[in-house]
């Protein structure tokens, strides 16, 4: 892979070499590589078809999660978001123990790997939100909360220049890897001021099935605004939202 130089940048193919635009900026690549039928059948490449199965599943429970709490993720998610979370899936996949390689899964892996994952690696929630708070699944009940105790918001929360309120929001996830559904609760606070006064006790619960035996995932996360004529205007279109998976429980 080579960086394009030059005022003018190409798009296109040019003999043997590939002219693309990504994130990294205008690039140019060799055309070639190993035909699709001798990956797909020589013993040779036993490993690399292995390491595409688990990878292929790791991409498909990564598309799962984030359909679980995709209203969330229009808010608070950065441009490599999907590549970062397929990466951290494979490490779950890799660390199941169970099954053989190329057939380990993300249900016999370890999804607490994914507790802290960040959705918008702009914006983190913990150099966003200060204040201190609890973060709990209780399975039996079937319910995934998070609890912050009164703070006040401008000693406690790094917002972006323009703000004048936040909102603090959560998502609680049962995500059913195997058969590709999910039950799924949000929570959010009241649109609230960004300034000396300190908040009540903000308690976000949501509920999921009781007794599951799922993967459950916690998310909280915090969304700005900027009043203008008594009208709330969400800011950036959410560049600075922050959320983060706060707790998981494999099992």
């Amino acid at each position: 892979m080579a960086k394009q130089k030059g005022i003018i940048k190409l798009d296109g193919t040019i003999g043997d070499i590939t002219f693309y635009k990504s994130q990294d900026g205008y690039l140019a690549r060799e055309k070639g590589g190993i035909p699709a039928d001798r990956i797909a059948n020589d013993p040779a490449f036993q490993r690399t078809r292995e390491n595409g199965a688990e990878f292929g599943r790791a991409g498909k429970a990564g598309k799962l999660l984030r359909n679980a709490i995709r209203a969330m993720l229009q808010n608070a998610s950065d441009s490599r978001m999907v590549s970062r979370l397929t990466q951290k899936m494979v490490e779950v996949v890799q660390a199941d123990a169970t099954n053989p390689r190329g057939q380990r899964n993300v249900i016999d892996g370890e999804a607490e790997l994914l507790q802290g994952f960040e959705f918008n690696i702009a914006g983190k929630l913990g150099t966003t939100l200060y204040a201190p708070y609890t973060s709990t699944i209780d399975r039996v009940a079937g319910t995934l909360e998070a609890s912050i105790p009164s703070f006040v918001p401008l000693n406690m929360i790094s917002a972006p220049g323009g703000t004048t309120h936040f909102k603090i929001v959560s998502a609680g996830a049962e995500i059913d890897f195997e058969n590709e559904t999910f039950v799924m609760q949000s929570s959010e606070t009241a649109i609230l001021a960004w300034d000396t006064t300190a908040t009540a006790v903000l308690t976000l619960t949501n509920t999921v099935t009781a007794n599951s035996t799922k993967p459950l995932f916690l998310a909280l996360g915090i969304e700005f605004y900027q009043q203008v004529n008594g009208q709330m205007y969400p800011l950036k279109n959410g560049a600075y939202n922050a959320l983060s998976l706060v707790k998981v429980s494999g099992s």
